[in-house]
């Protein structure tokens, strides 16, 4: 059998090396058009920041590694086109500009995802990045070092992160937001609770500008940015820019094939991660998703998605029944001082999706009050009014928000009510939480709000 993988950074990596270990006598070739393969995108910002100062600890799998296993590697080989009739792919060698056809009795595609670039004049100067590749984090890094200003446009995950890294580097820091708040995917008064905590440790070392958009980059005489524009007209000078506006799924090589695409854009597949298209399989950021709360279709870039995509996609095409249910959209981020976390849905997507949402907040220390480290969290907790059903959290706060998260990802996925959720045993001791845990007060509350209501 040979089994040939497309793309080769989270999912490509994870499909390839567990189907070595099911089929140790498949012939394995792994095609990306990076540089490296099989290494912590997620990293970059860490890396950016120097939490550590050598870009290849980001590096999992070495391609000489993969070649120890019988995985071909072949890095800056492009797939420009899939022939299913004849189980062909072309493949486009970057290095020497020529093409040429690659067999196949098994395909997983796994292209990821590329950064979207907005609508802003000179967009291509010097000094403007986006974060995907580890090409990218040592550009990054490299200017920042020479820096005393940065500029970052979009306030997601990775704007949050490189807030961060920035400030820890000694540059100051201009973060532009097109909506009125900083991690629009939060809801409002949760994404406005993050603004206010974030410029209150500010110190003047980071402003944040919403509801607000770059239109124009300026540049010096060598073609390098040196300042930009706004809609409103404001100008600003700046050493670098940094594009964190979203990523969009690649697919449009797959989708010029006959492979059907869902209803988010991404390739769509079933729980097996197969496509429309015998033995062609699609993991990772270019497949979609489903949501496990109540099976819609997302579409939620996460490496830890990848990772399972991937070994689910290589179980399968080896032979196995396995099954990919979906996705939460579990996720968490730490700027600064400050640690954001969700899961499931927001009360604002839960409306969206026709459900009656009912949502409460509670603020709480994340251990008893006479601890020497103990810090508030706010956590918000929604559900739905004529079931019960749990729907979603967030939390945000200086203290332990995450673990929160992390408890009531359980919970959305036994489909719990708020009534059973408020008899979890969590566990307790002044280190780690009050006697009664804030998840488990926001719970009762959010129960009370329901049945008055």
């Amino acid at each position: 059998m040979k089994i040939v993988i497309l793309g080769g950074v989270a999912a490509g990596a994870k499909a390839a090396a567990k189907a070595r270990r099911l089929l140790p006598d498949a012939i394995i070739d792994l095609y990306t058009d990076d540089t490296h393969v099989s290494y912590s995108a997620c990293g970059l910002a860490y890396y950016i920041q120097g939490n550590f100062t050598d870009y290849r600890t980001l590096l999992v799998r070495s391609p000489e590694e993969f070649e120890a296993q019988g995985i071909h590697i072949h890095l800056l080989s492009k797939a420009i086109k899939i022939l299913p009739e004849s189980n062909q792919v072309l493949i486009q060698d970057l290095k020497e500009n020529s093409a040429y056809l690659t067999e196949y009795d098994q395909l997983v595609i796994a292209t990821g995802a590329r950064p979207v670039m907005p609508p802003i004049d000179n967009i291509n100067l010097k000094n403007v990045f986006t974060v995907r590749r580890i090409e990218d984090g040592i550009k990054i890094r490299e200017k920042a070092l020479q820096s005393k200003h940065a500029t970052i446009i979009g306030s997601g995950y990775i704007g949050m992160e490189l807030l961060e890294a920035f400030v820890e580097l000694g540059l100051k820091v201009t973060i532009v937001e097109f909506a009125p708040f900083v991690l629009p995917v939060f809801d409002n008064d949760i994404s406005k609770l993050i603004q206010q905590q974030l410029s209150s440790i500010s110190r003047t070392r980071f402003e944040i500008l919403t509801s607000e958009l770059v239109t124009e980059l300026f540049s010096n005489e060598q073609g390098e940015v040196v300042g930009f524009k706004t809609g409103t007209g404001k100008e600003f000078n700046t050493d670098m820019v940094v594009i964190c506006t979203g990523v969009k799924p690649n697919v449009e090589f797959a989708h010029d094939a006959g492979i059907a695409l869902g209803e988010t854009g991404a390739i769509k597949v079933n729980k097996h991660m197969r496509t429309n298209i015998q033995n062609i399989y699609a993991c990772g950021d270019c497949a979609e998703k489903t949501l496990i709360i109540d099976g819609s279709k997302v579409w939620i870039p996460l490496g830890s998605t990848a990772n399972k995509e991937g070994r689910i996609a290589a179980i399968n095409l080896s032979g196995g029944d396995e099954d990919f249910d979906g996705v939460l959209g579990s996720a968490v981020v730490r700027c600064l001082s400050l640690t954001m976390s969700m899961t499931g849905y927001t009360e604002r997507k839960a409306k969206a999706a026709g459900f009656q949402p009912v949502s409460v907040s509670v603020t709480k220390n994340d251990r008893v009050g006479y601890m020497p480290d103990v810090n508030n969290i706010t956590l918000k907790l929604t559900a739905d009014k004529t079931t019960g059903l749990l729907l979603g959290g967030q939390a945000v706060g200086a203290g332990d928000a995450d673990k929160r998260i992390n408890s009531l990802t359980g919970a959305l996925l036994g489909r719990l009510t708020v009534e059973e959720f408020t008899k979890n045993d969590l566990t307790y001791a002044p280190p780690f939480s009050p006697a009664i845990d804030p998840l488990l007060n926001a719970a009762q509350l959010l129960l009370e709000k329901i049945k008055k209501d």
